[in-house]
């Protein structure tokens, strides 16, 4: 099982197969990149700290430290992380699966068409074309995911999730404070959206026409749909937007306690930036 501790600057080729991408790191930055033929590529522009440990066992490639476990990887804060940082970028074939931790750190990964995981305790994460399914889980960062077309599932406690010109038809996420912007376009009509959060506000688009049976909820905070088709009800207190729209194949849930709910529609020509105002009912 080849293994190198990586102390200062150092670029691998990897000429043995990798199927399987693991990498946890504490402050820097971590850059992923599916390529289509070529070897693993490897590139530690900067340690700071503890080595790097790079091993590979098998297709599987791990770069992290001896005492970061990706069990239990959003409890680490140990102080001993403030006294090191990694800058780390890699390129792997864009069928190959990855994992990637940060702690402080800011992670890259595109063009993957395997499954993608990311935790991260701060740090925030940009996640650009990749076909396979998506989990991201965070405590404090924020999530922005560009053009993914496979389902999304995200977990936070106060960080926001942007995804901006999804053409995936299954995105599920909840936080507690952290706000929620979904712009999708997906190939098939058909959608599964459920968003939860406590205090986040929320805004979802959505392509006209659309499959949809929905129902959006609020106890405080105020609501908008620029679709006709949908009822929205609530003079005091919790308000809500229900109904269907076209054949009702797909789902959207959206649920928050004090944030405010807004269903934008997408033009049927050029696609505008999804943080301008719609026009539509508001109460």
């Amino acid at each position: 099982m080849p293994e190198w501790s990586v102390a200062e600057p150092r670029t691998f080729a990897l000429d043995d197969p990798v199927t399987s991408l693991k990498v946890r790191v504490v402050n820097g930055t971590v850059n992923v990149v599916g390529v289509a033929e070529g070897p693993a590529r490897l590139e530690v522009s900067e340690v700071v700290g503890p080595p790097l440990i790079v091993t590979q066992r098998g297709s599987t490639l791990t770069v992290s430290y001896e005492d970061l476990p990706w069990k239990g990887f959003l409890k680490w804060f140990d102080r001993k992380g403030r006294d090191r940082s990694a800058v780390v970028s890699l390129a792997v074939p864009a069928g190959a699966s990855v994992e990637v931790g940060v702690v402080g750190a800011e992670a890259v990964v595109s063009g993957i068409r395997g499954r993608t995981e990311v935790r991260g305790v701060t740090g925030d994460t940009t996640l650009v074309g990749l076909a396979g399914p998506v989990r991201a889980e965070t405590v404090s960062g924020n999530v922005e995911a560009q053009s993914v077309a496979g389902e999304l599932r995200y977990s936070s406690v106060s960080g926001d999730l942007t995804v901006v010109d999804g053409t995936g038809t299954s995105v599920r996420a909840d936080s507690v404070t952290g706000d929620m912007v979904i712009d999708l376009d997906p190939a098939d009509r058909g959608t599964d959206i459920r968003l939860t959060t406590v205090s986040g506000e929320i805004a979802i688009r959505l392509p006209h026409p659309t499959d949809a049976r929905v129902e959006a909820n609020t106890t405080s905070g105020a609501v908008s749909s620029a679709f006709d088709d949908l009822r929205v009800d609530g003079q005091w207190g919790s308000k809500s937007i229900k109904g269907t729209l076209g054949s009702g194949t797909g789902t959207l849930k959206a649920t928050t306690v004090s944030g405010s709910i807004a269903l934008l529609r997408r033009p049927e020509s050029e696609p505008e930036s999804a943080s301008e105002p719609a026009s539509g009912k508001v109460l």
